[in-house]
């Protein structure tokens, strides 16, 4: 299930970081770094940090969720949510409303951060137009297929095959991640 505070603070750490080159980050580098991050997360660990739903759009894969609190599509956040964390976008850009520490942090794991550095480190000097391409590439995305202006949803047993994960294994993994979301979804009723 969408964790959305998860999402801010993922996204207010990655914009953090990318403060020494910009004040305020271009929204479809954010966008392609969170996704990135996801994916790590799940060849590591076998799961997606925030519970997002993937889709394939023009672009390149996103956090389906994510983008719409960033776009400004999402309804109002809850405390500690989207709109706590990052001002809207302006000129395809967005950037914080608050400073980000690591006690501020407390949605994110250590497992977490660990990941986003290795994201950070990997892909945080690239632009949004390189990451993009990155993306768009079947050699780093083959789960990415192209939606013709549209979005076509990207399964998680697609992601986890495309990161070398056995289908037997894949399809389990994500079959895992759906009923730990609907007990989520029963228990916060």
């Amino acid at each position: 299930m969408f964790n959305e505070q998860k999402s801010a603070q993922i996204a207010a750490w990655l914009i953090q970081r990318g403060r020494d080159r910009s004040r305020d980050m271009h929204i479809i580098k954010l966008m392609k770094l969170m996704y990135l991050a996801e994916r790590e997360s799940m060849r590591l660990h076998g799961f997606p940090m925030t519970g997002d739903h993937f889709v394939s759009m023009p672009h390149g894969p996103v956090l389906s969720n994510t983008l719409s609190h960033a776009n400004g599509d999402a309804p109002s956040s809850p405390d500690n949510g989207w709109d706590t964390w990052i001002r809207d976008k302006a000129n395809h850009k967005v950037g914080l409303r608050r400073e980000v520490t690591p006690e501020s942090l407390d949605h994110l794991s250590r497992a977490d951060l660990a990941v986003l550095q290795l994201v950070w480190k990997k892909f945080g000097a690239k632009t949004y137009a390189q990451l993009r391409d990155y993306t768009h590439d079947p050699k780093n995305c083959p789960e990415w297929r192209d939606p013709l202006g549209s979005s076509k949803p990207i399964e998680y047993a697609t992601v986890f095959k495309a990161l070398g994960y056995e289908p037997t294994l894949a399809t389990e993994l994500a079959a895992e991640i759906k009923a730990q979301n609907k007990l989520t979804l029963a228990l916060s009723s």
